[in-house]
């Protein structure tokens, strides 16, 4: 589905494994915004995101799509309120859950 927009954007997915979120870089994924590729080519935007859903048969993350941001002084900021809360991390209590290192895979 185009994601229509003039100006940069970025691709994110979140990982199955444990639903942490994920930014595309150069045919890969990372953990943090900072380091995720910002797209200024609408284009190339989409072509990433095709590159993205190919990849979803491998089951290693889900729901791929495309987010405006905007370059503030040399830092990646979201348009959206949602994607300022997902680069953000968890929204529950920082002294529960796997931020506080209580997360456990059987």
């Amino acid at each position: 589905m185009a994601h229509h927009t003039t100006g940069p954007q970025m691709l994110t997915a979140n990982r199955l494994r444990d639903g942490d979120v994920l930014y595309w870089k150069a045919g890969h994924w990372v953990l943090s915004l900072a380091e995720g590729e910002v797209f200024t080519d609408p284009a190339a935007a989409e072509a990433a995101l095709a590159q993205a859903q190919a990849q979803l048969a491998e089951n290693r993350f889900v729901a791929p799509y495309l987010f405006d941001v905007r370059l503030e002084a040399g830092r990646i900021v979201p348009v959206k309120e949602r994607e300022i809360i997902r680069a953000a991390g968890p929204t529950v209590h920082k002294h529960t859950g796997k931020q506080a290192g209580q997360f456990h895979v059987e």
